[in-house]
């Protein structure tokens, strides 16, 4: 509770090597820069190749430093020689950011078993595979950082979003999972930290069509807006947030401890989500 009232103090990140995959776009881009400007080698990583470049473009207009990686994470194998790649080329990572992800909207019958494959391939294990090739070094030297993007939709069920919100359930339990691991392991492995991001209605594209019923209360959050947010966390070792940060409370507790007919109908007074692509 004494670390809810008062976070500690943010911690340097100059000098760290920070790893963000989906480094492409929206959010991933966002916090690469920002990373950047205050030190950290930056380590893009990206299936998409230009959208890739064109964020280190804007971080080496700025005088970061950074190097940029293709890689399918849904690819064991890919995602393990990456890591080896980047560990002989720029050195251990440090602060990994597992950010790439995709959302499909549709009512979950609509959903074809291609499109939930490859998100649970992305979301889930793009996850697990970075975590197995960056850990390690970690451990070795009791030192590191891991966060992980998951989503309103790993606290909450929500229409349209059936796979999604179980994908996004599974990065907190990995999250929460691996930390324990760390903590119950006989080298007291304190050093290593973890962060599990929460965000709602973000403007990264992924969220096609927003329905908001009260934009006074709930607004979509910029990018960058977002990545502020997200790069305090991780300074600060805060275990998990929500963006917006009001949610973590109102998650918390009133929705998870009302009787489910009185969520349902906070959920449909509220009326807040997203409405199918197709």
């Amino acid at each position: 509770m004494w670390r809810v009232l008062v976070p500690p103090e943010p911690k340097e990140v100059r000098n760290e090597i920070i790893l963000i995959t989906g480094a492409g776009h929206g959010m991933g881009r966002e916090m690469a820069l920002r990373f950047a400007r205050l030190g950290g080698t930056m380590v893009c990583v990206d299936i998409n190749e230009n959208g890739n470049e064109e964020t280190a473009k804007m971080i080496k207009q700025e005088k970061g430093r950074v190097h940029t990686y293709v890689c399918d994470v849904t690819d064991r194998a890919a995602v393990m020689q990456m890591a080896e790649k980047v560990k002989r080329e720029v050195g251990d990572v440090s602060i990994l950011v597992n950010n790439a992800g995709i959302m499909p909207c549709n009512p979950v019958l609509k959903q074809t078993e291609q499109e939930i494959k490859l998100m649970n391939d992305i979301n889930i294990n793009g996850n697990l595979w970075t975590i197995q090739a960056f850990l390690p070094a970690m451990m070795s030297r009791n030192h590191g950082h891991i966060v992980a993007m998951s989503s309103m939709a790993g606290l909450m069920g929500l229409r349209n979003l059936v796979p999604y919100c179980g994908s996004k359930y599974a990065v907190r339990g990995i999250m929460e999972a691996l930390a324990i691991e760390m903590r119950d392991d006989p080298r007291h492995l304190t050093g290593i930290k973890f962060t599990t991001i929460c965000p709602y209605i973000v403007d990264t594209g992924l969220c096609k069509k927003p329905r908001i019923r009260f934009e006074s209360l709930m607004k979509v959050v910029d990018a960058g807006e977002a990545a502020d947010m997200i790069v305090n966390a991780v300074r600060r070792d805060i275990v998990e947030i929500t963006i917006p940060p009001e949610l973590h409370f109102m998650n918390r507790y009133i929705y998870r401890l009302i009787p489910f007919p009185a969520a349902c109908a906070w959920n449909e007074f509220f009326n807040t989500g997203v409405d199918a692509h197709n």
